[in-house]
């Protein structure tokens, strides 16, 4: 009778050694990332500073009270982005039903760039619904 052979089931030594040691090569790769991140994000919001207070973007603040005034549903992230030649705030909308949409507005006139998704605006003369209280 034939035995089968299983000796290619089970792990050389050689190949369980490989594995710590080549985390430990990455190791130091993987932590610099959020310091670098870090860094990246500071320097951005420095941008975005200099940019408001140069007159080059309107506040955060005005265009999301036109958002909501144009659109079914709240705000729920805003990133504010470089494009090569203008700054865009990206906005993530939950409306009613659920379904998320996204707005880009150009950040120094906030007029619509481009929309994605199930966009809802609202229809002239439609009630804006009250905001609960904080």
């Amino acid at each position: 009778m034939i035995q089968p052979s299983f000796s290619h089931c089970i792990p050389r030594v050689g190949m369980r050694l490989r594995l710590p040691v080549f985390l430990c090569a990455l190791a130091p790769l993987l932590l610099a990332v959020p310091v670098q991140s870090a860094a990246q994000e500071r320097r951005d919001h420095d941008r975005a500073r200099a940019a408001l207070e140069a007159g080059q973007i309107r506040p955060l603040s005005d265009l999301l009270a036109e958002v909501e005034r144009r659109f079914r549903g709240r705000v729920i992230e805003a990133d504010l982005e470089r494009d090569d030649t203008q700054w865009l705030y990206e906005l993530k909308i939950l409306p009613p039903n659920g379904r998320i949409f996204v707005v880009e507005l150009d950040a120094s006139t906030g007029a619509l760039v481009r929309s994605r998704g199930p966009v809802q605006e609202r229809v002239p003369g439609e009630a804006q619904p009250r905001q609960p209280l904080r």
